[in-house]
């Protein structure tokens, strides 16, 4: 079925559902007795969040971030605020941060420096798609999915003007949106 707006699929249901059964395996083996809190940023990690954590077999918490741009400022400058804060304390606790994308790394790296400042015992970040061309800024990935592909991409909880995020693939937003 054709869905308007879209081009090429770049990952599948299949390859998505494959691939996070792999990470929550390996998460489950490198978390083991550490209980963690699963820390997913709003709104475009949430598809990939539930699928993740069904695959662990680990005692967790989750808790949610959600982040705004200041009125007026672009996404690239990594000027953002917090828009929803933690309800769990992570003092001491191990941290897995779940991202949908990460690119320059300016959003994420002023999140993890939120996030030490309440002296976790760890904090490791696991993403989907990751773009390490783009970073501007060091951020080491621990878990990541797929490598981005060079274009705009929606589905799987990631959106063009809020739509395309109940997509079950990942795949190119046509030029003609």
């Amino acid at each position: 079925m054709s869905v308007p707006g879209i081009g090429k699929i770049f990952f599948s249901e299949d390859d998505i559902r494959l691939r996070v059964a792999e990470m929550g395996r390996q998460i489950s083996a490198d978390y083991k007795d550490k209980n963690p809190v699963v820390i997913a940023i709003l709104k475009g990690s949430l598809y990939f969040l539930a699928d993740l954590t069904r695959q662990l077999t680990i005692p967790l918490s989750i808790d949610f971030l959600s982040i705004g741009i200041y009125p007026g400022v672009t996404s690239e400058t990594g000027i953002v605020r917090i828009t929803k804060d933690l309800d769990i304390s992570v003092t001491g606790r191990h941290i897995l941060m779940i991202e949908d994308v990460i690119g320059t790394g300016l959003t994420l790296g002023y999140i993890c420096q939120h996030l030490e400042s309440s002296k976790p015992a760890s904090l490791k970040i696991c993403t989907l798609l990751d773009n390490p061309s783009d970073r501007l800024i060091s951020i080491p990935v621990d878990y990541y999915g797929f490598i981005q592909p060079e274009a705009f991409v929606v589905g799987y909880g990631m959106d063009y003007e809020e739509k395309y995020r109940n997509l079950p693939y990942i795949a190119e937003l046509s030029g003609s949106v």
